[in-house]
């Protein structure tokens, strides 16, 4: 499935395929929400929603699926939701009402130029939970419009691992502060090349080494990972889609398809669906064939 949005002189060249496919992605101008709300007082704690405008006009109270963004970006301070609001908006213009969700990231990079550290133990994990937790309340005051009943959790790369494990909160430890008592009321979540098997992600160096500094170094990271690898909790008897590109260097494949075998070890299938020449963005690029492949999975299972 060659993507329309690479030039044809990248084809080619993967390194310059994925270096048009991000361009392409990041050139969008932001998509201001129809609505803002908190789930925390922390500045990062907040969620955006986009009212559903499809082809009909506006939609009745309570009758548009509602899908929740969890963006990407390594889990890292300087990629926030702004990037991900024309892929939200996208989504809106299809008919479905949508809520993305910020959370805390890592801090910004140290001195000498520090590259900026992955995430917040466990600062990332308490806002996916809070604002999970908070959606349905935030979403009657402000997006009406959502069917909660119907709700759709995606997230593209960092935020695909939050969403498989959002989804799988009811078989964490049973220690964990973020455990529910059953499995969230979803329709099923669709994640975009994600981070989500972190022994895979490490023999690959996934994002520079992102997922061993989310948890922490070594004895830290293998107390921890129980708490945080979706490829350990499984089965979650939720409905769960996986999409990757085949040529995607920044998350490769592989990782995906680790997560699909553990859950076929655990019973459970996952579909996976596998996009010929498609790397890492176009998942979230408006702009990208690959982007209406996405919007697809998430209606079947929304609708």
């Amino acid at each position: 499935m060659p993507d329309a949005a690479v030039p044809r002189d990248a084809a080619g060249d993967p390194a310059a395929r994925d270096a048009a496919e991000e361009a392409s992605a990041f050139s969008h101008a932001p998509v201001e929400p129809d609505g803002t709300a908190a789930y925390g007082d922390h500045p990062d704690q907040v969620v955006d929603f986009y009212a559903p405008r499809g082809p009909g006009g506006p939609a009745p109270a309570g009758s548009a699926p509602l899908v929740v963004v969890l963006h990407g970006g390594a889990w890292r301070d300087p990629y926030d939701r702004r990037h991900v609001t024309p892929f939200a908006d996208f989504l809106a213009r299809r008919g479905f009402a949508v809520a993305n969700v910020e959370y805390r990231r890592g801090a910004a990079g140290g001195q000498g130029g520090a590259a900026p550290v992955a995430g917040r133990w466990p600062d990332t994990f308490d806002d996916v939970a809070a604002a999970l937790d908070a959606l349905p309340a935030l979403v009657e005051r402000v997006l009406p419009q959502a069917d909660v009943r119907r709700t759709v959790l995606t997230g593209h790369s960092a935020g695909g691992h939050l969403a498989l494990w959002a989804a799988a909160r009811h078989v964490l430890p049973a220690d964990a502060p973020w455990r529910t008592g059953g499995p969230a009321p979803l329709r099923g979540v669709v994640a975009l090349a994600p981070i989500a098997d972190f022994e895979a992600a490490g023999k690959l160096d996934v994002c520079g080494g992102a997922a061993l500094q989310l948890l922490g170094e070594e004895a830290e990271f293998a107390a921890r990972r129980p708490y945080a690898d979706p490829a350990l909790l499984l089965p979650t008897g939720i409905a769960t889609t996986v999409v990757q590109g085949r040529a995607d260097l920044v998350v490769p494949q592989a990782v995906a398809e680790a997560y699909a075998d553990a859950a076929a070890r655990a019973g459970e299938p996952v579909g996976l669906t596998l996009l010929e020449e498609v790397g890492h963005f176009p998942l979230i690029d408006p702009a990208a064939d690959a982007c209406a492949v996405v919007a697809e999975e998430i209606a079947q299972l929304a609708w």
